[in-house]
């Protein structure tokens, strides 16, 4: 059974993404990562940190990803894959899940968006919508990733 209900969240910091779909909140926030991004070869890349909350009543697990990243130049790419950082939090009501990643662009800004697809214990599989937040040198800060940048630690993909 497919579900999505979804609700966009006022307040989000700017260029950042807040959404609720099914009880599940996915927010994320990107910065750039300057030690890694070199312009005169068409390469940015930019850290994103994603909470996974889970505001609802019912367990669910994170079973895959599907990713749309477009750039500047409206190129679109997809990424599809099992998990998230090679885990599949299972999210209890009240537990919150955080990763980290990046992804490369060849041009200076670009935008991420898609879904998750989670499964709750009774074997009913939704879509969670991750909504569109911007990869660009001026978003709204995302404090949690100066560290992780600052470290120079590398980075995984979308």
């Amino acid at each position: 059974m497919e579900s999505c209900q979804e609700a966009g969240i006022a307040g989000t910091p700017r260029g950042h993404s807040d959404t609720v779909t099914d009880g599940i909140r996915v927010r994320v926030g990107a910065r750039l990562v300057p030690s890694m991004t070199d312009p005169a070869v068409g390469r940015w890349l930019y850290a994103y940190r994603v909470a996974l909350a889970n505001e609802g009543d019912r367990p669910a697990r994170l079973l895959s990803r599907h990713w749309v990243i477009r750039d500047a130049d409206n190129t679109l790419r997809e990424v599809r894959g099992q998990g998230v950082v090679g885990k599949h939090p299972n999210l209890q009501p009240g537990e919150t899940f955080h990763y980290v990643s990046s992804c490369p662009l060849e041009t200076e800004w670009g935008t991420m968006e898609g879904w998750y697809r989670f499964e709750r214990p009774d074997g009913e599989s939704f879509a969670v919508r991750i909504g569109r937040f911007f990869l660009a040198p001026t978003v709204a800060p995302v404090p949690e990733l100066d560290a992780w940048i600052a470290e120079g630690a590398p980075p995984a993909q979308p």
